[in-house]
Parts: structure tokens; sequence; C-alpha cells
């Protein structure tokens, strides 16, 4: 038995987890009248203190990773804050892996028309709505970045509406456009993977 105040220990799978939890606060009973007994336990004096919900951050040298939907809904409350007191627009990089990378984001007004040309990206919309442009040109693109470019819209795309729990897969090269209407948050996960693209033969 582990010494008074030591922090316990359970075993998962074969291997030790060591808690976090602080040691139960211990109150003497004996000689206590029962109408003070009464008191303590209706205004919690005896009830044992709960530790903080345990939100383990992923090591990037670890081959998986988990979040679970509070602690993305709770990320995202923070995106929201942070679009409302910047430019209507906030990301936080969950995870940052060679050949690919994992973030949040969190609109409150329309996205500029973007495409990747050697990115493929997963999107888990977790809140609001929001209609999608993609495909069709873009409208006076633009280099900003290797292998990313811009333009003012997109033009002979196709428009779909997005809801939360709608998941998405955008080809590397696919231009696209997110409408946010009346600045209602929308927020999603993507997933951002690098991909090699073929090259033509007859080059």
């Amino acid at each position: 038995m582990a010494a008074p105040g030591a922090p316990s220990k359970l075993c998962l799978g074969g291997k030790g987890v060591h808690s976090i939890s602080p040691p139960a606060t211990l109150i003497s009973m004996s000689g206590m009248r029962p109408e003070d007994l009464l008191a303590r336990i209706i205004h919690g004096a005896l009830d044992t203190p709960k530790p903080a919900p345990h939100r383990p951050q992923p090591d990037a040298d670890q081959p998986t990773a988990h979040w679970t939907n509070p602690l993305l809904l709770e990320r995202v409350a923070y995106l929201r804050k942070m679009a409302r007191a910047g430019e209507g627009f906030a990301t936080d990089t969950l995870r940052d892996s060679p050949g690919h990378r994992t973030i949040l984001v969190t609109r409150l007004r329309n996205s500029p028309a973007e495409s990747f040309e050697s990115i493929a990206q997963f999107l888990l919309v977790l809140e609001g709505r929001a209609t999608l442009i993609t495909g069709g040109l873009l409208d006076k693109p633009r280099k900003t970045a290797p292998g990313h470019n811009t333009g003012n819209a997109i033009t002979g795309g196709d428009a779909q509406e997005l809801l939360p729990g709608d998941v998405l897969h955008i080809a590397p090269g696919v231009p696209t456009e997110f409408h946010v209407p009346n600045e209602k948050p929308f927020s999603c996960l993507i997933v951002r993977i690098t991909v090699a693209l073929a090259c033509d033969d007859r080059a």
C-alpha cells in the first residue's frame, strides 16, 4: 500500500500511469455533533476535491495523437475570441509533422480564394455553417508563397453547404473559397498532407 499522500498508480494495459490527483482531504468526525456534521455535508466541507480535467498535449515525437471533442471545442472557443479581436480569422496548429499538418481554423468572415498546388486537405466541420466554393479558376491568380496561390474570387466553381459533422476532401490544386454568413463563427479541423505530384511523361 502506498504511503499517505503518495500519488496513486493505475495499471492500464500493463503500463503504470501516475495520477495527478491531490490527496483526499480527511476530516475527523469523532465527537462531532449531528447538527455540525449535517452542516458540513450541506456546505460541502466533506467533499473530496476533484482533480482538474486531464488534457494531454500531443508529443511531436509520438506516432499517435488524440484530441477529444471537448478539448477541440475548448480551443475553438478561444479562437472565436481571437478572431473577433483580430481580422475575423484565427488558427491553432495542433501538430506540425513532416509531410502533414493538423490545424484548427475559425472564421467569422469570408476566406480568400486560394489553392495549394501539392497539398491535399481533409476538413471536419466542428461548428457553424458556411458555403464552400470549389473548382473553377482563380480570378487574377497570384503566387503568395511556394505552392500557394490566391485570387480575387473563383469563377465557374461549385457551391456546397457545410454543416457540423461534415467531412470534406480537397485534392491538390483545387481552388477553394469559404463564404461565412452574418459573421457567425465557422470552425473546422483541417489536416493538410503534402503529396508528390506525378510527373508528366510527355514533357
